[in-house]
């Protein structure tokens, strides 16, 4: 999320400043690259690891500031939620065995992390979205305290209006609102960082963009949100959503999303990026005290922070940006691709990084000056159809189409080979890491769809928030074991989670797929529902869409015996109903289930329906393994 030494810019005077000093920035880049000031002779790669917090029960966990403080690591540091961390790696040179180096120093770091939440009976996971992450999860109390967090969420809200609102259309459908830019925090990611030679910067990004679609398609590992699977790297569109500040009364500076893949090839510079950047968008931060002036700081002969720059480019989150760095007093340039997600184990994760690497670095000189060879939204496009349906998609590459596995197999990964090789990577480390690659295309197992398959599968037997659990409990297992996502078995139903089960709520166990009926709808019509769903129970709403009723099978053999017709609902619904709320306790529905003599509880939110549970459910729960409780 970029430095913490930030503030809002709230008086016009704070914007002059801020303008007058982002202006200068773009003056001395600019001079810095026609007089040709940055490291040559020299590549590094570098990462920065999102990590999810969990507790014993798979649960997003909300100690971030305490486990940090035990890790007392400068590697790591806070994130946007109080369930997330953020690992810092060291920038390595490229070459020789480098990715095995980034792999053992990022186990080394993982292994301090899992050590440091196990004193607080916590976990560390990897993961594009945690699957058992809730709504409730995702509220303004669970931010990080800390000024740039809060800073910008008061900016977000007072330009978007209270609410943020979220659809996503994939397998199923999410539409949703909420208080706080938190949604941005479900997503964790493996930021890959490559330095670039100034001379082949402007080439070496446009690249980076024509080959993010097939890319995403091999790494995609965020398949669901909230119990809904949606998209096969759903964090694409979650990201973009839950950042975009847009709104039908704010003017044309804001058209484009500030997630976003872009909007046009560069042609000459990468200042054109800034340019454009600049003109689209209004700024929103400003340093606390501006230390240095970066025209001075050149006249100096010294080089400058571009304090004001690198301010405006942490408020855009382009999946592919350029950054501005220096490695001592040397400046330099990088690309951050910040599409991959985190997960699904570390050796996928290094595998991932290396490809891309690869890749890039083994661009065919025919790409070069490639806005002559193929439209920006050719490639836009599948960037986006990668998002939704990950290896399976079909790509327009220049000018043919060609599937996700053919592309990787018989283009890229050769390319990506001869790359790694001009860079001087050890054989071993490429044979290994770009077969972990070819694995997954061999066995049409990447995280997205491995995630899927085991959520269906649970989901034939258990709630959504069992079986996400039990996702989650495997997707650990794994990680610990080390094995990358191709030698991974599905999900199995036996998997135990922890669950005290004297005080657990209903809201893990009951059916939140709910058919009701209006108290004015046709008997005839209740009986086909019934029927035609294999259902025993149906709320009955009014036109406020409220509970005032509902309809059971005997009701129904009752009715039908009086060979009555034209009755509505409200004619032979039970009006008496018991209702609980999510925070009933399993053991106090059973017990008022059992009392009362009834199959099914309504359960309701805010004077809400929000789920129901009957016998069904009951008996799906007597089934569940589980470990250190009591039924």
């Amino acid at each position: 999320m970029g430095s913490q030494s930030v503030k809002a810019i709230t008086s016009l005077s704070e914007r002059k400043d801020y303008l007058v000093h982002l202006l200068n920035d773009v003056k001395a880049l600019e001079y810095m690259i026609e007089n040709d000031q940055f490291e040559k002779d020299i590549q590094r790669i570098g990462a920065e690891q999102e990590l999810c917090l969990i507790d014993h029960k798979f649960r997003p966990s909300k100690k971030a500031l305490e486990v940090l403080d035990q890790i007392d690591d400068a590697h790591f540091t806070t994130e946007l939620a109080l369930f997330n961390l953020e690992i810092n790696l060291d920038p390595i040179e490229l070459k020789t065995k480098c990715f095995s180096i980034l792999e053992n120093q990022l186990s080394s770091l993982l292994n301090k992390a899992h050590k440091a939440a196990k004193k607080f009976d916590d976990k560390i996971l990897l993961a594009g979205i945690l699957p058992t992450l809730k709504k409730k999860d995702l509220v303004f109390d669970n931010i990080t305290p800390h000024k740039r967090y809060k800073v910008l969420n008061s900016i977000l809200k007072k330009l978007r209006g209270n609410d943020f609102k979220m659809r996503i259309e994939g397998v199923d459908e999410l539409i949703i609102t909420h208080e706080s830019i938190l949604f941005e925090a479900c997503n964790t990611s493996f930021q890959v960082h490559l330095q670039i030679p100034l001379a082949e910067m402007a080439d070496k990004y446009n690249w980076a963009q024509a080959i993010a679609g097939p890319m995403l398609s091999v790494m995609s590992n965020s398949p669901m949100l909230l119990g809904k699977e949606l998209w096969s790297e759903t964090r694409i569109a979650l990201f973009q959503q839950s950042m975009d500040l847009r709104n039908k009364s704010y003017l044309l500076r804001e058209q484009k999303p500030r997630v976003s893949f872009g909007n046009d090839w560069i042609k000459k510079s990468i200042i054109e990026l800034i340019q454009d950047d600049i003109t689209r968008y209004t700024p929103l931060l400003t340093a606390s005290n501006f230390k240095e002036n970066a025209l001075e700081v050149l006249k100096k002969g010294k080089i400058p922070k571009l304090e004001a720059f690198n301010i405006l480019n942490g408020t855009i989150y382009k999946w592919n940006r350029i950054c501005y760095g220096q490695n001592g007093e040397v400046p330099h340039l990088r690309i951050e691709n910040r599409y991959i997600p985190s997960g699904p184990s570390v050796k996928d994760e290094i595998a991932n990084a290396l490809f891309w690497v690869g890749v890039m670095q083994g661009m065919p000189n025919r790409f070069k000056k490639i806005y002559k060879k193929t439209p920006f939204k050719e490639v836009k496009g599948n960037f986006i159809n990668a998002a939704r349906t990950g290896i399976n998609t079909y790509f327009n590459w220049f000018g043919k189409g060609i599937s996700a596995k053919k592309l990787i197999k018989e283009k890229l990964l050769p390319m990506a080979f001869k790359g790694l090789e001009s860079s001087n990577i050890d054989p071993s480390d490429i044979y290994y890491y770009l077969n972990i690659i070819e694995r997954r295309i061999d066995t049409h197992q990447t995280g997205s769809i491995w995630i899927a398959k085991s959520n269906r599968k649970l989901r034939e037997k258990v709630t959504t928030d069992i079986a996400n659990a039990k996702l989650t409990s495997c997707m650990y297992k794994n990680q610990m074991d080390g094995k990358p996502i191709h030698q991974w078995e599905l999900a199995n139903f036996k998997a135990k989670i922890d669950m005290d089960w004297e005080h657990i709520k209903i809201d893990k166990f009951m059916t939140t797929e709910i058919f009701v009926v209006n108290e004015n709808d046709l008997v005839e019509l209740v009986v086909k529902i019934m029927e035609w769903k294999k259902i025993h129970h149906i709320p009955v709403v009014n036109n406020k869409n409220k509970i005032v009723g509902i309809i059971t099978r005997t009701n129904l053999d009752e009715i039908d015996k009086c060979r009555k017709k034209l009755l509505v609902a409200k004619d032979i619904m039970i009006k008496n109903i018991i209702k609980v709320t999510s925070e009933t306790s399993l053991a106090d529905a059973k017990r008022i289930m059992l009392e009362n003599k009834i199959g099914c509880l309504p359960i309701l939110e805010y004077d809400n329906l929000i789920g129901i549970l009957t016998k069904k459910d009951v008996d799906k729960i007597e089934q569940i393994p589980i470990r250190n409780g009591k039924r």
